[in-house]
């Protein structure tokens, strides 16, 4: 019995010794948006959760082992979004792309998240238009009195297609993101 506790604490000290070799930090931030219609008050829950890793290395492993310098070196950072619906389900977005985008016109439009996608809104329309994600990474742009295929492009930047039936061509328009 006695060589089995010895043996226990012999690898509970050899797991608690050993050195650490990332430095990971994890932050959270929670936002909670309530929105008034004609249904009554409902509540988006919007958690967000960044994690920065970092790699912990010595620039000279040899020499005394006591007081070494710690090499740079990169930071990986990951943000994960976790929405909460109203109706208690939960989808998990990689790529929050909530922003202000102008039009090639100069006129302002506000994208955020939604339940299902993404809501955008603007002075000028009357009633908020929808972006809905597809298979192919692109989203599916429904409003009033338009469906258009819409992707966001290397800079962040959401470009619209639209098909015009008169001139049988597609129509390109780009938003580019307010930073």
């Amino acid at each position: 019995m006695k060589r089995l506790i010895l043996g226990a604490a012999a690898i509970l000290f050899a797991f608690s010794a050993q050195a650490q070799n990332t430095n990971v930090t994890e932050t959270s931030k929670t936002t909670v948006t309530t929105v008034k219609d004609s249904d009554g008050e409902k509540q988006v829950v919007k958690e967000q959760k960044t994690t920065e890793a970092q790699d912990i290395k010595f620039k000279d492993t040899q020499g005394d082992p006591l007081n070494k310098e710690m090499a740079n070196t990169p930071t990986q950072v990951t943000t994960t979004t976790q929405i909460t619906n109203p109706d208690g389900s939960t989808r998990t977005v990689n790529v929050d792309r909530s922003a202000v985008y102008t039009s090639e016109s100069g006129q302002k439009y506000t994208m955020a998240l939604d339940p299902m996608g993404y809501r955008v809104t603007s002075e000028s329309l009357k009633k908020p238009a929808l972006l809905r994600m597809t298979s192919t990474n692109s989203y599916i742009y429904r409003s009033k009195d338009q469906t258009a295929v819409g992707y966001f492009d290397t800079k962040g930047d959401f470009v619209l297609e639209t098909y015009d039936d008169k001139s049988d061509k597609v129509k390109v328009e780009k938003f580019t993101r307010v930073k």
